[in-house]
Parts: structure tokens; C-alpha cells; sequence
């Protein structure tokens, strides 16, 4: 083992938990001191689950060398975005609000992981609610999180504690929620690979609602294999959350080598007016995918989107407003003063929204979605860019806007695609790059398959921050 504990890939810690030359309570006691050294300037946690945590490293251990491995995840730490319900432990979402709220039940992907042997490390850092406007405006009750690759640097949102944690290496991987970008979004801007899976694929059932028709839960991790290891264990059908579509769960490691060979792969360049604004390291990242793509034996074939990023942004923009004012009302009406600017300035678009607005948003998204599908029906697979910028730093705070408001992120949550941000390396700066991966829906596999395609060609895994 050369790699520190807690800088280890969940597949390496894994190997390493079965065959019994690492133990759960040694991992675990890494990542609980590297917290300790260095989540006082990151920020990743909101809460720490120490005690329990201990609890179940110490029953890992005696059920692995029971010979009761459970499978990949057990004993592997993990951290959760705070927008899940953790029974018994405080759920606050950043928020004045619900700093004394204490679900009494878990969210159905803690359940998941939990009967996976996976242990929770606590609760990651979140804009408020989950939600936002892109602004920081560092009035919420916690410090924000900080990107370990240059802690004066933005994470992304608004899972920022779960991009944060994975790249220091104070959680093995993390649990976020994505409306509009925000599990890709903080992905591309640690240096992660970001799944937004299907919409439907993973329960939302215990996770604080943001938009009803467009949240969708997905794991932030180190590497493709961890992605596919961790989706695997917490997708699947769940009567308890509406959205949830009863289709089967493949095995998503089992084909992560097949390469790209044979995969005939849609390459967007061309995003209009608005693609212009793609900084020229993360457009070169798409580039170097598409190179090592073709090298591998796939057909690149250039390809558009069927409306502007723009138009998908507009119409998802005025759901997600009216959906979180539906949601969050009778807070807003009540003790908007208590909220932070960014959320309270979100709930005010949504109250000034009118009803015929959002039916209209949504006539325009089946639309969109019909033709972004039959699109997706022409090829195996999307590449194009994620995040059009690198990190800013929290002192721009036009950039820090810009950061989320520039990006391709929309069109895949208004159809419902899976969409995943992999890594493309770095700029000058060292700030990570990024390109985005989509595939057709429920067919996170081709994904992984593509991504990791590309990941085992680069060397970007083998670069760590220095904190």
C-alpha cells in the first residue's frame, strides 16, 4: 500500500478490506485525522458521526474477518451531502432554519449503504436548503467549503462539501444532490468524476426537496470504478419516492474495461453564442477525450444540441423556482428573514413566477427532452464540455456566479439523461478541467464505460491537492 489510507481509491481500499491487509478500523482512524488536520480550511463537514463511525469500523472488522464481506463498500467512509435525512443525527442544509431538526428516519440511499457495510463520516457542507443562485454570500451559519486544490477557490455548488471532502481526502467518496449542475458542477471543480444518474434511477425518498421534477440524487468520487461501485449500491426502484422507475440495475463494474472500441460517439463543439464562453483549457480537456477516444477504435461524429444551452436553462431555471417556492413556502412566508440571501432571493423568483410560465416550461421541456433523446438514439454516447470554467476564487463574485450559470449542465437534467463530469486535468493555474460524458436514460453503463475508456489513458488520478 503506497498510497496514504485516506488517499486510496474506494476499488483499492476494497481490494485491500477483503483480502484483509487493511482493516476498517485503520481507515477509518486515517480519515477521521486527516479531518482533524485539515477540514479546519477546508470546510467539508457540517457534522461528524465520529462515535458511530468507530461503531461500525470495529463490526466491519469482525464480520470481514468473519468472512462475512458484504461486498465493495463495506467499511469503505463516506460523507453525505446535508440535505439527507440521517436518523437520529441533525439535517440542517446549511440552514438557521433547521439547525434543530433530527429526522427520525434515513434517506433510502444511507439505507442502501448502510446494509452495503459502507459508515458514514458525517454530514458535508451544502448551500443552504440544497439550493441557490449561484452567489456566496457568506452569511449562511458555517463557513462555506473551501477547493482543496487552492483553498481561496470556489467548489462549485451546491454540493460543496461533497466535492470538498473527496478531493482533500476527508470522505473516500460522497453523496450529492443534482437540480441544474450540482453534483457535476462541484465535480468539475475538485478534480472528481460527478454522476448525475438517470431521473428515477436512485430514490430520493428522505432527501430535503428542491424541485420535485428535477432533483436527482449521484455520487461524487476519485475515480470512474468508485462511481460505478457506489451507484450500483444505492440505485433501484423505491414505492416510497414517486419519481422512482422500476427498471433493472446492471452491474456497472463488470464492463468499465470493454474500452471504446466499436462506440460510435457524438462530439458537441458547436454549443452557439453561448459556447463561446468555454475557457480554452476545458475545451482542449474535450478535445483530448475525443483524441483518446478515437485512438481507442471509437467513430467521432460531430453533433448539436437540438435547442440553445440557453433555452434549456430558461425553461429549467423557471421550474426549478416555482417547484422550490411550492416546496419551501410557508418558510419563506414566515421566516424569510432567517434565510440567506441567495435562498431568499431564489424564493423570490419563484414567487414571482406565474402559473402559465411553469406550465409552458414544462410543455417546452417534453419537447426538449423528446429531441435531446432522439439525438441520444443517434450515437452510444455525448461528449462535450461540463463546467465552461475552471474554479474561481470566492473574491470574483461575478465569476463565482459565472462558474454556475456557465455550463452544460441543464439540457441533461431537463431530459433526464445521465450526465457525468470527468476530469480532464489541469489548467495553468492547476485548477482541475473537465468535459461532460451522456448517455442514453438508464444507461449509465455506456457512460462509466466511455469515461473510464478515457480515464485509464490519462494520469490525472495520480495528482493529489497539497493541503
Amino acid at each position: 500500500m503506497t498510497a496514504a489510507p485516506y488517499h486510496l481509491s474506494v476499488g483499492e481500499a476494497a481490494r485491500l478490506l477483503q483480502s484483509r491487509k487493511l482493516s476498517p478500523v485503520e481507515l477509518l482512524d486515517a480519515f477521521l485525522a486527516r479531518i482533524e488536520a485539515v477540514d479546519a480550511k477546508v470546510h467539508s463537514y457540517l457534522l461528524l458521526t465520529a462515535d458511530s463511525a468507530r461503531a461500525a469500523a470495529r463490526q466491519a472488522e469482525a464480520d470481514i474477518m468473519a468472512g462475512r464481506w458484504r461486498g465493495p463498500l463495506h467499511g469503505i467512509p463516506y460523507g453525505v451531502k446535508d440535505n439527507y435525512y440521517t436518523r437520529g443525527v441533525r439535517t440542517c442544509a446549511a440552514s438557521r432554519l433547521l439547525l434543530d431538526f433530527v429526522p427520525d428516519h434515513d434517506a433510502a440511499a444511507i439505507e442502501k449503504l448502510r446494509d452495503a457495510g459502507a459508515i458514514l463520516l458525517g454530514k458535508l457542507n451544502t448551500w443552504e436548503y440544497g439550493t441557490g443562485t449561484g452567489a456566496v454570500h457568506f452569511d449562511l451559519p458555517f463557513e462555506p467549503a473551501r477547493n482543496p486544490w487552492n483553498l481561496d477557490h470556489f467548489t462549485g455548488g451546491s454540493s460543496t462539501g461533497a466535492g470538498a471532502s473527496v478531493a482533500a481526502g476527508t470522505a473516500m467518496f460522497a453523496l450529492g444532490s443534482d437540480t441544474g449542475g450540482s453534483v457535476r458542477l462541484p465535480a468539475a471543480a475538485c478534480g472528481l468524476q460527478g454522476m448525475k444518474p438517470t431521473y428515477g434511477r436512485v430514490s430520493r425518498h428522505g432527501i430535503l426537496p428542491n424541485c420535485y421534477t428535477l432533483d436527482v440524487p449521484g455520487p461524487l468520487t476519485w475515480t470512474v470504478e468508485d462511481s460505478a461501485i457506489a451507484l450500483r449500491a444505492v440505485a433501484g426502484h423505491d414505492p416510497r419516492d414517486p419519481g422512482s422507475v422500476d427498471v433493472p440495475v446492471p452491474d456497472y463494474v463488470a464492463g468499465l474495461e470493454r474500452g471504446a472500441r466499436g462506440l460510435r460517439i457524438g462530439v458537441i463543439r458547436d454549443l452557439g453564442a453561448e459556447g463561446e464562453r468555454v475557457d480554452a483549457a476545458n475545451r482542449q480537456g474535450v478535445e483530448d477525450m475525443a483524441r483518446v477516444l478515437a485512438a481507442q477504435g471509437a467513430t467521432l461524429v460531430d453533433v448539436k444540441l437540438p435547442a440553445s444551452v440557453t433555452e434549456y436553462r430558461q425553461a429549467s431555471s423557471v421550474i426549478n423556482w416555482t417547484e422550490s417556492l411550492s416546496i419551501h413556502e410557508q418558510d419563506f412566508m414566515t421566516r424569510a428573514a432567517d434565510m440567506g440571501q441567495a435562498l431568499r432571493d431564489k424564493m423570490m423568483s419563484g414567487f414571482m413566477t406565474r402559473a402559465v410560465d411553469y406550465l409552458a416550461a414544462q410543455r417546452r421541456r417534453r419537447e426538449l427532452a423528446a429531441a435531446t433523446d432522439a439525438l441520444l438514439h443517434s450515437v452510444d454516447a455525448l461528449i462535450l464540455p461540463c463546467a465552461f470554467h475552471t474554479a474561481p476564487p470566492f473574491a470574483d463574485p461575478e465569476r463565482v456566479i459565472a462558474y454556475t450559470s456557465d455550463t452544460a449542465c441543464p439540457p441533461f437534467n431537463m431530459s433526464g439523461h445521465p450526465a457525468m463530469s470527468v476530469c480532464t486535468g489541469f489548467d495553468a493555474a492547476g485548477l482541475p478541467t473537465n468535459a461532460q460524458i451522456v448517455g442514453r436514460w438508464f444507461d449509465e453503463a455506456t457512460v462509466f464505460q466511455v469515461a473510464r475508456a478515457y480515464e485509464r489513458e490519462t494520469s490525472w488520478r495520480d495528482r493529489r491537492p497539497t493541503l
